[in-house]
């Protein structure tokens, strides 16, 4: 019970807290009312989505909606409260000097709130507010192509300068917005690569989530080298509460010919070579493996037939996969790629300066390139978005990998 209400303790102290920056600022009752009103009618309706809404039935658009209601409320005021507790902290102890020295305001042991304070702490609060914001209503689809070259002394002379789209997570039951997806899927056509590849997350638990973009996404054209793909840690329908075992592995089936549909070769724990002139490329495809999730994933099986000096492309969902497994692996995958962290869907990214999110303190590779000993692992920073539906300095990523011949070095 005490674990409950603590919770419950800190909401209301948040409320109390923000209701005496508005107080201070604000003279009009009636836009003190109004703040009020609107304050206890997201309390209410977030309380009730709390106690009637069944986790096991995965997220919706209600569920994704509630979320990023709850965070663009609570973040803001969690900022006043920070603020203005300070500001206590330090009229306590004013008080307590002002009482020996005889000089108290009218009897009165604290000093009177200060307006200035109350409009700092407002208008930091307003940074998160604004940028969650954004994050809802352009962030989520402000979709970036991002360019890399990368060197491989072993990579077969045919395939020099080829090039590979890749991207991630897709997440089609979050989308809300038809003109925005098409949009992305044409920024994919634009980059007219030799490849796409595609690691996973293709819904959020159902197939039917996909039905709206069955035609959409089968409008990615065909590459010279094709289309594939491998399935994410959501695509196993392991976040909802099934009727039965049945139900569940007709979810599954169906999941997996989502990717027929939409024109991509599905590799589950298998490998196929791909030609060009008289080379040859193996593509790798696992299934999900993940640290804190669904292990499925085989790599000895998925690279039968393959020899240490084959180049090899890995597509694994989960970044803690290679970190884990593949780049310590004798067979030798020059390159991973993978997606699933979102890079958190918030963070700050200033290319050559800074890169930070959250979610780092849990993925040692979260976003972008990393390497070690010659191997590669790019972790795309996912097309969709899911749980917070929005996105705040992570944006959604379409990435472009040019391979490139290098000379061995000493």
């Amino acid at each position: 019970m005490l674990r409950g209400l603590i919770p419950l303790l800190l909401i209301l102290m948040i409320e109390i807290y923000s209701f005496q920056a508005v107080k201070t600022i604000v003279k009009s009752k009636w836009v003190i009312g109004i703040y009020v009103l609107i304050s206890l009618f997201i309390i209410a309706y977030i309380t009730y989505f709390m106690f009637t809404h069944d986790r096991g039935n995965g997220q919706n658009k209600q569920s994704l909606f509630t979320i990023g209601l709850l965070l663009i409320t609570i973040l803001p005021k969690v900022v006043l409260t920070i603020v203005l507790f300070g500001e206590d902290v330090f009229r306590f102890f004013e008080g307590i000097v002002v009482h020996f020295m005889g000089d108290n305001d009218g009897g009165k042991f604290l000093p009177a709130r200060r307006k200035f304070v109350s409009q700092v702490a407002l208008g930091i609060a307003a940074i998160p507010f604004a940028s969650l914001l954004y994050g809802m209503t352009v962030g989520k689809y402000n979709f970036k192509v991002i360019k890399q070259t990368l060197f491989f002394p072993d990579l077969p002379d045919d395939f020099d300068g080829t090039t590979i789209t890749h991207i991630s997570d897709i997440h089609s039951g979050s989308f809300d917005n038809p003109e925005k997806i098409q949009y992305a899927i044409d920024l994919i056509n634009e980059q007219n690569s030799d490849l796409v590849l595609f690691t996973g997350d293709i819904v959020n638990t159902h197939a039917k989530e996909m039905h709206p973009w069955v035609d959409t996404f089968k409008g990615i054209h065909q590459p010279k080298m094709g289309k594939y793909s491998v399935l994410g840690n959501h695509d196993y329908g392991e976040y909802f509460r099934w009727d039965s075992d049945a139900e569940k592995e007709d979810n599954f089936n169906a999941i997996k010919d989502l990717h027929r549909q939409i024109d991509f070769k599905l590799l589950l724990n298998e490998n196929l070579k791909i030609k060009k002139g008289n080379s040859e490329v193996a593509i790798v495809g696992v299934e999900n493996w993940g640290k804190h999730f669904k292990k499925v994933g085989d790599l000895t099986k998925a690279s039968e037939g393959l020899t240490k000096e084959d180049f090899k492309i890995l597509l694994s969902h989960d970044p803690s996969h290679w970190d884990a497994e593949v780049q310590h692996d004798e067979n030798h995958y020059q390159l991973t790629l993978s997606g699933h962290t979102h890079g958190f869907q918030f963070g700050i990214e200033i290319p050559g300066w800074l890169k930070w999110s959250p979610v780092q303190y849990v993925y040692k590779q979260w976003a972008g390139l990393y390497e070690n000993l010659g191997r590669y692992v790019y972790v795309n920073r996912g097309f969709g978005f899911h749980a917070y539906p929005g996105r705040v300095g992570i944006m959604p990523e379409i990435t472009v990998l040019e391979l490139k011949k290098s000379k061995k070095t000493v």
